[in-house]
């Protein structure tokens, strides 16, 4: 271990591995801790929208991802009965960004590149079985209990990162409040190697299909396609994550009544979990800092809380970098700390918000008006525009205040 390790980030997901390769590449020593003995084979989320795929550039992968993922410069807003709402087309942003599209992979995917980045870079080690249980400040440094294979061992930082997800144990430690809501019904991701444009031909690579009680998500990854439903709170049978033949049983259910096909579907993954629309009351208390889930969680309906970490490590990366090499000083630091929040408030919260509501509106009214308006929408270029900027997250990346000297 480093005499001084700079910064301690904890977590060994997309987000905390992102943040520590954005910190080595700015020369600052890394120790990421996960509690896991290996990485974590997460597929909740899926997809890169364009800031992130330019972030990703800068840290030097986002080609590598790329060559693996499917591009998506389309997508579909349907109706489960009707069908197709209106299809948007991300080359209107073309002039915004040198990525007009959306990435499609599973986020394992990144998390294994960026770890392999990780491993050959010398001021950086990668702790599996490292589990923190505990923080204190300690005359200017940050003293971290961990419980690792051998034993309780104290390390010390100069900053902290809690990239340990929505449990996180660094912002429970920090005194730092979660605030918000939990959905009442639970959420079943799913993959599949049936092909849905072999009987939906008019399908994009990413679907959203709106429905007052059945709604669902159906995006195309490589040799996959993932539907993703919500399921009923008042029936028990959801109230399982562990027994294969329930979720085999719930997932056939679910597949035939989005195509009939009279015989069981390839599926091949389940997962139901929990949704929660929560924020941190604050990303910073003193050198601690809050990134990814562990700062903000919100439904997956428009891809933003992965690309929203993602996006808060590469903004925290660049901060303590800059704090660390003494080219800024305290205010980069808060800069993160409010602007991300900011972010995740005005943005991510109340956009995947507004995209649960369209997809669920039961007021029969209300869901037509919407559905014309959003066909008006995408039918005008500039108005197009404006709501892709909004939901591909342009926007949200434009409104951070800039530092003076920039960043």
């Amino acid at each position: 271990m480093p005499k001084i390790p700079g910064v301690l980030i904890v977590g060994g997901g997309a987000v905390g591995l992102m943040t520590g390769l954005k910190l080595a590449q700015e020369g600052v020593p890394v120790t990421i801790l996960e509690a896991e003995s290996k990485l974590v084979e997460e597929y909740r989320a899926s997809t890169f929208h364009p800031p992130t795929i330019e972030m990703l550039d800068k840290v030097g992968v986002a080609e590598e991802l790329a060559a693996k993922a499917l591009i998506a410069d389309k997508f579909q807003l349907r109706d489960r009965h009707s069908g197709l709402i209106a299809e948007f087309d991300l080359a209107v942003l073309s002039k915004d960004t040198r990525y007009p599209y959306r990435l499609q992979i599973e986020q394992y995917a990144l998390s294994l590149i960026l770890y392999e980045r990780l491993s050959i870079l010398p001021n950086v080690q990668i702790l599996f079985n490292h589990s923190v249980i505990n923080l204190t400040k300690n005359d200017g440094m940050i003293s971290v209990d961990v419980k690792t294979p051998t034993g309780i061992e104290t390390m010390e930082a100069a900053y902290v990162v809690g990239a340990d997800g929505a449990r996180s144990i660094v912002r429970s430690k920090s005194s730092i409040s979660f605030e918000g809501m939990t959905y009442p019904e639970r959420y079943f991701v799913t993959m599949t190697t049936f092909d849905f444009r072999e009987v939906m031909p008019d399908l994009a690579a990413v679907n959203y299909v709106s429905d007052p009680k059945e709604w669902f998500v159906l995006l195309r990854s490589p040799g996959l396609w993932r539907v993703t439903f919500p399921t009923n709170p008042e029936e028990t049978i959801y109230d399982t994550d562990t027994d294969p033949d329930i979720l085999e049983s719930i997932a056939q259910e679910l597949y035939q009544k989005v195509h009939r096909t009279g015989s069981p579907y390839p599926i091949t993954y389940k997962s139901m979990y929990r949704v929660h629309q929560r924020i941190a009351s604050n990303y910073r208390n003193g050198n601690v800092f809050l990134a990814g889930d562990a700062a903000h969680v919100n439904n997956p309906l428009g891809g933003m809380g992965l690309n929203g970490g993602l996006q808060d490590a590469f903004f925290l990366g660049s901060a303590i970098a800059a704090n660390w090499n003494k080219t800024h000083g305290e205010n980069i630091l808060d800069h993160y700390a409010v602007e991300r929040r900011k972010i995740a408030i005005n943005f991510i919260q109340a956009q995947t918000a507004q995209n649960e509501e369209n997809m669920r509106q039961r007021d029969p009214v209300i869901r037509a008006d919407k559905q014309r308006e959003m066909k008006k929408i995408a039918a005008d270029k500039q108005l197009s525009r404006e709501y892709l900027l909004r939901t591909s997250m342009i926007l949200s990346i434009k409104s951070m205040v800039a530092l003076p000297d920039g960043l």
